[in-house]
């Protein structure tokens, strides 16, 4: 096949003209910033959680406490499923740009509602359900960026390169987590308590709207997909997008499967972490924040390494040695604690070096599993449910188990993350493939 044009996936970097390099160019900003705004949002929503509750809550009006409750897990447990369908359903028939395009502006919306937030004094509980809104459309785009995002770069990269281009996906994403962070972190540094809870929290919602705009600005740039087009041109898309999502029930099953394992290990690893050693180990929130910090860059240094890696060796043997080996250090980890900075930090460090592995490479593995005239859904939907009803829950799942007799989270840690690998297994070799010319079935 004659390697023509970087929208078509096929053709190498060096092969490039001007015009097409500065298309490439357009294509990676626009989807590492809509992923670093997505995880950016989500993360300092965590980290002023405390103000936001103060803002927009009334322990004493019992709604206020239902909606409150709400808010904390409406994103997690209801809003990411339906935003993994609706934004997947969009891309398969509106095509990938405008799902990309959509997702963003819910996104933006969702903070510029959270930077106007009034208070429960001013307005009662229309304060609260605002809140709730607000966070319902933000879990809704968060839902349908990532697998958008994934679908839109892997049916743009190199066929022989697809494993580096989507290491991009978790290195902006990544990126989002660690500006959170720091964000946090300097106006902890720059304001008072007082002015904090006065004004202070707003300000990364106002960027967070603000940098949603320009990135709204940059997709609306990007040129559509070749597979989306020709699949378009094809007559494939006119068809039921449930039917079609039923006859590749196979390869969402796997989509799942392929999710769950990583999923939990990197939200306990990469996400929570540092609360649970400072909360539940007793450990100093400073030190917790610095080794969290310095597993996240690992983790980012790592992810195109293990890309080059599986564009040369494969998916198979990258994700299994990922999965297996994760699994395999979960309980001499679990049984050292790591209460100290030198012990906590290695141990993250460690862990996101080894999941790196599979994160770097999921997003095109995913796609490589359906054809064009489904891919976003049937990526999206079982993606989102996974990150929902697994990732979303162990955070949760985790405190309460380290609260019995039998701490029992890191067997069921381990028992997702061989799941994960067997269903690699079951999964045939999708290194270097030509999207559309071969799928799963």
């Amino acid at each position: 096949m004659t390697e023509t044009t970087a929208t078509t996936g096929t053709a190498a970097p060096s092969q490039l003209t001007p015009a097409e390099r500065q298309a490439v160019r357009k294509n990676l900003i626009g989807i590492g910033m809509g992923n670093l705004l997505e995880w950016f949002d989500w993360n300092v929503y965590t980290t002023f959680a405390v103000y936001l509750a103060a803002q927009a809550f009334s322990k004493e009006d019992p709604t206020s406490a239902f909606l409150q409750t709400l808010a904390t897990f409406a994103v997690g447990f209801i809003a990411r499923p339906f935003g993994g369908f609706l934004f997947g359903w969009i891309g398969d028939r509106r095509g990938r740009k405008f799902s990309l395009t959509l997702a963003i502006l819910f996104a933006s919306f969702g903070s510029l509602l959270i930077a106007a937030l009034p208070s429960f004094a001013d307005v009662g509980v229309f304060a609260s359900l605002t809140l709730v809104v607000a966070r319902i459309i933000q879990g809704l785009a968060h839902g349908g960026e990532l697998p958008s995002s994934q679908v839109f770069l892997s049916e743009v990269a190199p066929d022989r390169h697809r494993g580096l281009w989507s290491s991009w996906i978790y290195v902006s994403g990544t990126a989002g987590v660690l500006l959170g962070v720091i964000f946090g972190a300097v106006l902890n540094a720059a304001l008072t308590p007082e002015q904090l809870d006065s004004f202070g929290w707003r300000i990364p919602f106002v960027v967070g709207s603000l940098a949603g705009l320009y990135t709204l600005y940059l997709r609306r740039n990007m040129k559509e997909t070749d597979n989306f087009t020709e699949a378009q041109e094809a007559g494939l898309i006119r068809e039921n997008i449930f039917m079609q999502l039923f006859r590749h029930w196979g390869a969402a099953l796997k989509v799942i499967g392929l999710t769950v394992g990583i999923t939990v290990a990197y939200y306990v690893w990469a996400i929570s972490a540092p609360t649970y050693a400072n909360k539940v180990l007793g450990m100093d929130r400073g030190e917790t924040l610095w080794a969290g910090i310095i597993g996240n860059i690992v983790l980012i240094a790592a992810l195109p390494i293990w890309g080059i890696i599986a564009d040369r060796w494969g998916r198979k043997p990258v994700m299994m040695l990922s999965a297996f080996s994760t699994a395999a250090l979960t309980l001499p980890l679990n049984a050292i604690e790591l209460d100290n900075f030198v012990s906590l930090t290695l141990g993250i460090s460690g862990m996101s070096m080894l999941l790196a592995g599979a994160l770097s490479i999921m997003p095109a593995l995913f796609a490589e599993l359906f054809p064009a005239e489904v891919r976003t859904a049937g990526v999206g939907l079982p993606y989102s449910i996974a990150v929902a009803l697994f990732g979303g829950t162990a955070p949760m799942l985790q405190a309460w188990s380290a609260d019995l007799a039998f701490d029992f989270f890191p067997y069921y840690v381990v028992g997702l993350l061989i799941l994960t690998g067997c269903t690699v297994f079951l999964t045939r070799e999708t290194k270097g493939i030509v999207l559309d010319e071969a799928h799963e079935l």
